[in-house]
Formats: structure tokens, sequence, C-alpha cells
């Protein structure tokens, strides 16, 4: 396994992640102890998680896969920010959701820290001033240690960063964006931004839900058990892309460039999220033991000249 410093800060994550988001309740707490346990064994220390990933449930599942484990040997982040009831104020980065919602979370994950706390999205009814002071003040009570953020826009990240200089307060330290082969909106503003002020992306849905593992086929069913095959459920933020043929042609042509560089598109698609240095870490999920097990192996992969040409080539497609 190899770390990056995330951001300009000390803190140091594993390239490789492991996340919650739609993995963990399905597939149930002993399978999910599994994949923990191999995770920490192949060198991965940041486990990603969000109050609403499953209503708090992903959260559980997680602090159950970690007993037994030192807690200054793993990274724990989790977000806020979506609504886990029908009540008002429970939603948003108001000081009082923020708050609450850190309070809950550490309750879920049965810690008295966490090392990063994530605004899931950016709040317009909410001041800015008024999130970045409440983020601040968890610091200084010593319930987080960094925060972050996630899907913000080059210019919420500049002036969240200009708002904590002018407060003398902490900065963000991450971003989590969606980055992968297929979806590099990215690269239009938000990295460079990320670069600029010295914040780290966290990557997640590196492999396009999957789309990016070679499961899925044009003008084939998706396999019974993917979520592809799920479309009401958790395949629900697939469906866009089975539809788009341009995406399928990026695909194809992704395919090529992975077999080229003699490994799976899997790993191909991974190393090539962490040719950027400012990419700190790729989120995966994983059901199934051999699937984590090929995804870590995208840590060792050395990116070079010959394999960007290839990459190259997928950005040619359409």
């Amino acid at each position: 396994m190899r770390y990056r410093n995330l951001g300009h800060s000390g803190l140091k994550v594993s390239v490789v992640s492991l996340g919650s988001w739609l993995s963990f309740e399905p597939i149930g707490q002993e399978r999910v102890n599994a994949l923990v346990r191999m995770a920490l064994d192949g060198g991965v220390n940041l486990f990603d998680a969000a109050d609403v990933y499953a209503r708090g449930v992903a959260e559980e599942m997680l602090a159950k896969a970690l007993e037994g484990q030192r807690r200054d040997h793993v990274v724990l982040a989790t977000k806020c920010y979506f609504p886990m009831s029908e009540v008002v104020t429970d939603r948003g980065l108001s000081r009082k959701h923020i708050v609450e919602s850190c309070n809950a979370s550490l309750r879920r994950l049965r810690t008295d820290y966490l090392d990063l706390y994530q605004c899931h999205r950016y709040d317009p009814e909410t001041p800015l001033e008024e999130t970045v002071r409440s983020m601040s003040e968890l610091i200084a009570r010593g319930k987080i240690l960094y925060w972050g953020t996630s899907m913000w826009s080059a210019a919420q990240l500049r002036d969240a960063c200009r708002l904590a200089d002018q407060m003398n307060l902490p900065r963000p330290i991450s971003e989590q964006p969606r980055y992968n082969l297929l979806h590099r909106e990215l690269e239009t503003e938000v990295l460079a931004a990320c670069e600029a002020l010295g914040i780290g992306c966290i990557v997640w849905s590196p492999l396009a839900q999957g789309m990016l593992t070679g499961k899925y086929r044009p003008g084939q069913q998706p396999p019974r058990d993917s979520r592809g095959a799920d479309p009401d459920g958790i395949g629900q933020f697939l469906q866009d892309d089975l539809r788009d043929d341009a995406l399928w042609m990026r695909l194809e042509r992704a395919a090529h460039s992975a077999r080229a560089a003699g490994m799976p598109l899997a790993r191909f698609a991974l190393a090539w999220c962490l040719r950027h240095e400012t990419v700190a870490s790729v989120i995966v999920g994983a059901t199934r033991p051999e699937q984590l097990q090929e995804n870590l192996k995208a840590a060792e992969v050395a990116w070079t000249s010959g394999l960007e040409r290839l990459a190259q080539e997928v950005g040619n497609a359409v």
C-alpha cells in the first residue's frame, strides 16, 4: 500500500480506501467484517462513511467491523448534510445540524472523535461563515481533527478557504468528487482549484458504479447479482450510464487500453485516477473479497508515459 498526505495537511491516507455507500447493508455484518479485515491487512487506513448511508446503518456496521482495532491506526471519515428525518432542522449545514449530526455519528461509530468530517454537499441556505465556524468549533472541542467537503464547486472551495483565512480558522483539507475514466468533469475546474488551495481529493465512484470492472456489456442485460440489475434500488444511480451510447464507446476504448497495458480494467481505471498527486485516495466498494483483493493491487501500479498514452485514447473515443 502507498500513502499520501491529504492535501497540505500532515494526515497520511492510503491511496485505496474502503467505502460503505451501497455495499455494506445488503451483504450483512459477517461479510463486512471480512472485507474490513482484508482492507486492514492490505494496508488500508481510510474508511469512508456518511450518516445518510442506509440511514446510519453503514456507520454502525463499520464500527462493529473495526472492533478490536487500534483507533490511532485508522482514519475514520464520515459526512453530514442530507436529512435523516422529517424534522425541518435535520438537514443542511447549519451549526445546529452539523453539531447534532456529528454527535450522532460519533455514537454510531463508537468513537469519541472523527479524523475527517465532510460537508456532503454545499448548503446555499446557510451562510458559509456559519458552516466554516461550526466545523472549526468541532475541531477546537476535539470532536473532529479535520474537515472537508464533497461535491463542492471550485468557487465554493475558494470561498471557504478565503473565509477560513480571514477568520484565522482551519481550512478544509479535502474534497470528495466523482472522478473516473468515463466522468472527467472534475478536470474542468475543481482539480486545479484543489491543487492551488492545498486540498486533497478523495475520489468516489472511481470505477463508475462498476462500469469500469468489465461486468456490463452493451446490448446485454446486467448480471443478475449486479447493481445494474436493481434499477429501483442501489442501481438507480447507474441507469443513465447504461443508456448512454457515447459512454459505452468510451468504456470499450478503456477496456482496449487496459488489455494493451496488460492489466484488468478495474486496476487500470483506479491507477489512472491516482496518476494525479492531488488525488490522495480512491474509494472502492466491494461485496466480495476477490473484488477488494483486486482493487488493492491498483496501489502497486507505477503510472508511466506509456500508460498515459493508452489512457488518452479513452478520451478520444467520443
